[in-house]
């Protein structure tokens, strides 16, 4: 083996390493949100400052959990772009590039979610821990979570999860721009595929260990190619089965 050859080697190994460092580096910080309810990002001192001062905290209190959450799901288009040959211009530098371009789109969407927040405590449908209040409310998320499953919106953004090699094939760019050019398309299609689930957080809380851990383990095995397409169906239905539960709740049937 040359010395070029394990000096890439290397670089990929290192890449790695420090993509899950990063990874743990942000549960870490999740956890300690979700210990002292908010911390040093979004108390509820902070919180009750709303709809003012409270927006940026907010919003790094999203930006942080749904990094969290959603940089693992990106582990299979990652190692396709690796498997890529490196003539092609597929570098460890265009490697960080897609990673930097796919956080970028859900940095954006964090402020969406961080302002839906604001709107909906301002309103009076949640609470200051960020849980929906009506049991009618919840099983509306639940089920534009489980109708979502089966659009043809959410196929089109799930198969292009699931296949990231196909994507780079056809639309492949060189380089540090180039990876952040991608990085881009994969977390827009990244987003139709899990905005709704992300959405649940409102039900589940959105400082809540459990919700987040379950949340992570179902967008990563969504986006799995031996049976992400083969989940999509049966969780939508478990989804519209949750909201039809919450709404019997609701009316004191159950």
């Amino acid at each position: 083996m040359s010395d070029r050859t394990t000096n890439i080697i290397s670089a990929r190994a290192l890449g790695w390493l420090g993509f899950y460092a990063l990874i743990l580096l942000l549960w870490a910080l999740t956890y300690e949100m979700a210990r002292s309810g908010g911390g040093f990002l979004c108390g509820p001192e902070t919180v009750r400052l709303l709809p003012l001062g409270g927006l940026g905290a907010l919003w790094a209190m999203w930006a942080v959990m749904m990094a969290a959450m959603m940089l693992p799901t990106i582990v299979p288009t990652l190692r396709a772009y690796q498997n890529l040959p490196g003539g092609a211009g597929a570098t460890v530098a265009g490697w960080w590039a897609v990673v930097a371009g796919y956080a970028g789109v859900w940095l954006i969407g964090s402020a969406g979610f961080a302002a839906a927040q604001v709107m909906a405590l301002n309103n009076g449908w949640i609470d200051l821990t960020g849980v929906v209040g009506s049991p009618f409310a919840a099983a509306a998320l639940f089920a534009l979570a489980g109708g979502w499953q089966f659009t043809r919106a959410k196929e089109v953004c799930q198969d292009a999860c699931l296949s990231p090699m196909a994507y780079f094939l056809t639309n492949w760019r060189p380089g540090v721009p180039g990876g952040v050019r991608m990085g881009v398309d994969v977390g827009l299609v990244c987003v139709g595929c899990c905005w709704a689930i992300m959405a649940l957080g409102f039900v589940g809380g959105v400082m809540s260990l459990l919700w987040m851990g379950l949340a992570t383990l179902f967008m990563v095995a969504e986006k799995l190619p031996e049976f992400g397409m083969r989940l999509r169906r049966p969780a939508g239905g478990a989804l519209i089965a949750a909201a039809v539960f919450m709404a019997a709740r609701g009316f004191g049937l159950i």
